[in-house]
């Protein structure tokens, strides 16, 4: 193939490389996050309520009120991917007293696991396990839903730094 002479310089782009990065940076790490954050807490929210069925009322012990979100810093250290995880609290079981006695509202719950998973004695009750077939698709819509808006917010931020409108 013949060299027509024709040439070309690209100014400008190490500054749009940057940008770039920031965008990424800004997505992955504060939009991104925020979203996952918040589709985790549809998930948290079905679980609790499947928890709630199976509390029993007459302790103060509720497995329900122990279900929690964390952030898994580790995780995103390590790979860079971000991942929140969904259990229960279950609480100090080292220094339970003998005889295992109810400390009431937000206490222990250390039988969380049992009931999940069951014993030979008692059958599982799984309230876990099924939360993602249950709202799976709702936290997949939450999540796109808040990353979306997080894209239009990291991109009017950039035209307005650019000082384009």
């Amino acid at each position: 193939m013949a060299s027509d002479g024709i040439s070309y310089e690209m100014t400008g782009l190490p500054e749009l490389l940057g940008k770039l990065d920031e965008l990424e940076y800004d997505l992955k790490r504060k939009g991104g996050r925020f979203a996952l954050r918040k589709a985790a807490q549809v998930l948290r929210e079905q679980a609790r309520q499947n928890a709630a069925r199976i509390d029993d009322p007459v302790t103060g012990r509720s497995i329900a009120d122990n279900i929690d979100i964390r952030w898994s810093g580790r995780t995103f250290k390590r790979t860079g991917n971000m991942m929140f995880r969904l259990g229960v609290l279950t609480g100090s079981t080292r220094n339970l007293e003998p005889g295992n006695p109810d400390t009431g509202a937000g206490g222990a719950t250390p039988h969380a696991m049992l009931v999940e998973l069951g014993t030979e004695n008692a059958p599982a009750q799984p309230y876990l396990r099924p939360v993602v077939n249950q709202a799976g698709q709702e936290a997949v819509s939450e999540f796109i839903k808040q990353y979306g808006k997080s894209i239009d917010r990291a991109l009017k931020r950039a035209r307005k730094k650019a000082g384009v409108k």
